[in-house]
């Protein structure tokens, strides 16, 4: 087997990958090598031709594919060497990261640092439509209002076929409320919410399914049952970060966002591996996903160098269940430190609230929380180290209080 040594690896040549690329090189870090495993730099962007994407990162709105380029151009512009086609097949705990393509064969990569990124499956009929130009069918179920079903029944219906419904087991949906607007409302299409398919129709293609409501243990309701015909039925039920490399390394997957758990610099319980974009947690928008990688390509440069510039500390982050998850789940350093969180139901006039031993850190109103938008609160450095070692709670409280 061929061996090769490189100073950063980045697996993932999306938009996560890219940006940790092009953050680390900026860094000072020359040793750089991406692997992506389809035919070109991207990612699933490049199948993601509608538009919405850059309005926080370049100050423009861009179609994903448009979004993908300023990337790749960056990448070309600095010279970073990556490989297409190129699978990565393991990665071990000591930074050994084994791969294939045709080229090479089977070879061996021994990597000061690594930075999994990008990797997750989603959106096949999307990428059919729009890269392929085929379409699955024509009379069209979509059973999931996550962002990429809204957005598939919009070009679903662009694309001349009929979409009855969008069904979603949750009593809200998963999406942006921009997406429902555009995407749905804008097309007078059914979002049947509380609901969900309980039969499916036909013998050797699909004519019909069968939908029905659910309580509030996400049962079905005898009796509230209505078949609709159909040809097509796409499934948009949540997007599930591709970790089988993480798990294979040995790292602690954290069970909520199925990705792993990381400290501020989005580095994982082992020492010179880091994760960002949708390996770590699935993002809402593009912008954030490069913000989040920039800060995992800093990190690795500074680990491989040695530096350390702030205080050290340890505190954890605990949600109340009425904040799902946080990204990142460990605060190792005294520095302003930017959460993301989602929600895990519709939120009305609540307080997003920080503290830890009985004080309030932090507190501020919030009209409206919805699962579908993720959310950021910046931890400040000298409130952790007041802290230090322990836990920070954020939550939501029924009504404002005033911060002690």
């Amino acid at each position: 087997m061929k061996q090769i040594e490189k100073e950063l690896v980045i697996i993932g040549g999306g938009p996560a990958g890219l940006a940790a690329a092009v953050a680390a090189y900026d860094k000072g870090q020359r040793d750089i090598l991406i692997l992506e495993r389809d035919c070109a730099l991207g990612g699933i962007l490049r199948q993601c031709i509608h538009n919405g994407f850059g309005l926080h990162r370049f100050g423009e709105e861009l179609t994903g594919p448009e979004y993908a380029h300023r990337y790749a151009e960056m990448v070309s512009a600095r010279g970073i060497p990556y490989m297409t086609e190129t699978m990565v097949t393991e990665l071990r705990p000591d930074r050994t990261v084994i791969a294939r393509n045709a080229e090479m064969g089977i070879f061996e990569i021994r990597a000061g640092a690594v930075i999994p990124a990008d990797i997750y499956t989603a959106g096949t009929a999307q990428k059919f439509v729009n890269v392929k130009g085929m379409m699955p069918g024509r009379e069209v179920v979509i059973l999931g209002s996550g962002d990429i079903g809204l957005i598939m029944a919009r070009r679903m219906t662009l694309e001349g076929a009929r979409v009855k419904a969008v069904c979603e087991l949750m009593p809200y949906s998963g999406g942006l409320a921009r997406n429902i607007e555009q995407c749905l409302n804008d097309f007078n299409i059914p979002l049947l919410l509380s609901h969900t398919v309980v039969d499916i129709h036909g013998k050797e293609r699909l004519e019909a399914v069968t939908v029905a409501r659910v309580d509030e243990s996400r049962r079905p309701i005898a009796g509230t049952e209505q078949t609709i015909p159909c040809d097509t039925l796409l499934l948009s039920c949540g997007l599930i970060p591709e970790n089988e490399l993480t798990a294979m390394a040995g790292i602690p997957i954290d069970r909520v966002t199925g990705g792993a758990r990381v400290n501020g610099n989005r580095e994982s319980a082992i020492p010179g591996i880091f994760a960002c974009g949708n390996v770590l947690h699935v993002h809402d928008l593009v912008d954030y996903v490069s913000e989040e990688a920039a800060i995992a390509g800093e990190a690795a440069v500074r680990f491989l160098h040695g530096e350390e510039k702030n205080e050290r500390i340890s505190v954890s982050v605990k949600t109340d269940g009425r904040v799902r998850y946080t990204v990142p789940q460990l605060l190792t350093e005294a520095k302003d430190t930017r959460l993301y969180f989602r929600v895990s139901d519709v939120f009305r006039d609540k307080s997003i609230v920080l503290s830890a031993g009985g004080k309030v850190f932090y507190e501020k109103k919030a009209l409206k929380l919805a699962p579908g938008e993720m959310e950021t609160v910046t931890v400040k450095a000298e409130w952790l180290k007041e802290i230090r070692e322990g836990t920070l709670s954020i939550g939501l409280a029924d009504k404002r209080r005033t911060s002690k």
